[in-house]
């Protein structure tokens, strides 16, 4: 359990990148920060970074090779953040240096200066199906089965998943978002700002406790975000379209 956690100035935030060989633009940022081109006090990944990673099925580690391989070294250089989402769970023993948030351990609550900000990947409250579902797919046991009918087909349901995954639209608009945020009554965490994923709608909304914002998918726009102080000392989150040179 991670206690105390500060949001840093300067961190830098990416939120649904679903990286796979079909979306790889995320590897040229996650290089750039490697290199420290792109110098950050912190990096927080909001969940759904990976199109399919598990600790338990082999072949998404295989095939995410090289991008697990940078983030472990980055975070022996800085703090990594890895907020669990629905397309990568049982992370830990995959990031050893990283702090990983479970879906269970979601929304985490940071302080910034004297603020209360909470982070979530966004699927934590979806309802009671949803959360059976998760458990479930969760299960070390489930997906130990899942691997091995997968590696006995010659990766038949991996590749079933993504072929649906590619055709999925992750950047469509969702009619109704700010009603349906509010309905959440997200400031029962008790917090100034609440920072999300998973709806990729790139919004954000003030209501009368708490400030809302919906990061952008960087699978849909190749941005990411920044937190940055306003003169106020209010918190900014800084957008960023990364543009590869």
């Amino acid at each position: 359990m991670f206690h105390n956690i500060e949001l840093k100035e300067g961190a830098l935030i990416i939120s649904d990148a679903h990286y796979s060989s079909s979306r790889p633009e995320l590897l040229s940022l996650i290089k750039d920060i490697h290199s420290q081109k792109i110098v950050t006090s912190q990096l927080i990944l909001m969940g759904d970074i990976f199109d399919a990673l598990f600790k338990e099925v082999v072949k998404t580690q295989e095939n995410n090779a090289q991008m697990i391989k940078l983030l472990n070294e980055i975070s022996e250089k800085i703090e990594l953040i890895y907020l669990e989402g629905n397309h990568d769970f049982n992370l830990q023993a995959i990031f050893l240096n990283a702090k990983i948030i479970s879906l269970n351990r979601q929304p985490l609550i940071c302080s910034y200066k004297d603020k209360r900000v909470a982070l979530a990947h966004g699927d934590f409250d979806i309802g009671l199906f949803y959360k059976i579902y998760t458990a479930l797919i969760r299960n070390s046991f489930v997906l130990y089965l899942l691997n091995k009918i997968d590696t006995w087909t010659s990766n038949f349901i991996l590749k079933k998943l993504d072929s649906y995954l590619n055709k999925k639209d992750d950047c469509k608009e969702f009619i109704g978002f700010e009603v349906y945020i509010k309905n959440r009554n997200l400031d029962k965490f008790a917090c100034e700002y609440f920072i999300e994923g998973h709806y990729h709608q790139n919004r954000s909304f003030s209501f009368e406790k708490v400030n809302y914002i919906n990061l952008a998918a960087f699978a849909c726009n190749q941005r990411y975000f920044i937190v940055k102080s306003s003169k106020d000392n209010e918190l900014m989150i800084d957008e960023n379209s990364y543009v590869e040179i």
